[in-house]
């Protein structure tokens, strides 16, 4: 019997195991099978609790880095990142494993995290949301077309469709377009995703302004379909708004991205670096 529990981030949902003492060991057949919706818990991806193997060139020693995010997608493929996933990873670190030695804390205070994308640090609120510094968004990448040398933003036709590409650590393509409604998301975010053009496939986000400081988004992600939100691709969706924005209004200044899930909170820092806000639920727990 393998313990589990459920959480979920703007309704971007994840089983998370702890594999601190690094028993546990899934094939990615068997990942995909618990994470169909029908056929075994369901969930968007699978997450490991993991003991860190790296320590975060910053850090003095190994043990100021809290654990390892082993995140794996509902297809039983393996992600650099998720920013929905770090964040329901620290709240179960803190609350159902014995590393709780940050409990008690005055808060706020943040937990480090290792990723294939990097160290992230996770900050736990006064008001139960979690935040998560995401990084600098990478507009030249080699998981992009290679037609496409740029330092910021630039547009690209797929399927009709302008697409900035942007990566958090994971590549997206991200087009803002007048009516979220008139998108057949299953059919182009499908299509998108495994053009030939992207080499190791993208995740796609359709965006529409609500307002300035609000926008409605649908995601499709790579190794997973449609789902509720995305923490990287709301980094991804907030980074092109900043870029081709004609108004430097969103530096420390949070937007809202209206997901069909739930709403998530951008802003960025000084150092142009993406900062990540939003709640987080646990669902349930049980054994499988």
């Amino acid at each position: 019997m393998i313990q589990f529990h459920k959480y979920h981030g703007a309704g971007n949902d994840f089983i998370i195991i702890n594999n601190l003492d690094g028993f546990i060991k899934l094939k990615s057949d068997y990942i995909a099978q618990i994470c169909d919706r029908r056929f075994g818990i369901g969930a968007d991806g699978l997450i490991l609790i993991e003991k860190s193997s790296q320590a975060d060139p910053s850090c003095q020693s190994r043990d100021e880095v809290d654990f390892f995010m082993n995140y794996i997608n509902s297809d039983g493929t393996t992600a650099e990142m998720c920013g929905n996933g770090v964040r329901c990873a620290v709240k179960f670190f803190l609350s159902e494993t014995k590393n709780t030695h940050k409990q008690g804390k005055i808060l706020p205070y943040s937990v480090s995290v290792e990723t294939r994308a990097g160290i992230k640090n996770v900050e736990v609120n006064n008001d139960d949301t979690y935040s998560v510094n995401m990084g600098v968004p990478v507009f030249d990448h080699q998981d992009f077309p290679k037609t496409i040398k740029m330092s910021k933003a630039s547009p690209y036709s797929v399927l009709g469709y302008e697409f900035n590409c942007v990566s958090m650590g994971n590549p997206h393509a991200v087009a803002l377009v007048k009516n979220l409604n008139d998108i057949d998301l299953k059919n182009v975010g499908s299509k998108v995703e495994t053009n030939s053009l992207f080499p190791n496939k993208i995740n796609v986000e359709f965006a529409e302004k609500v307002s300035d400081y609000h926008y409605k988004v649908r995601v499709w992600e790579r190794g997973c379909g449609e789902t509720l939100a995305c923490g990287t691709g709301a980094c991804a969706v907030f980074s092109i708004i900043d870029i081709l924005s004609t108004r430097k209004v969103l530096t420390e200044k949070e937007i809202i991205l209206e997901f069909p899930g739930g709403k998530l909170f951008l802003s960025k820092n000084h150092e142009g670096e993406i900062i990540l806000r939003g709640p987080v639920t646990f669902v349930f727990k049980g054994e499988i």
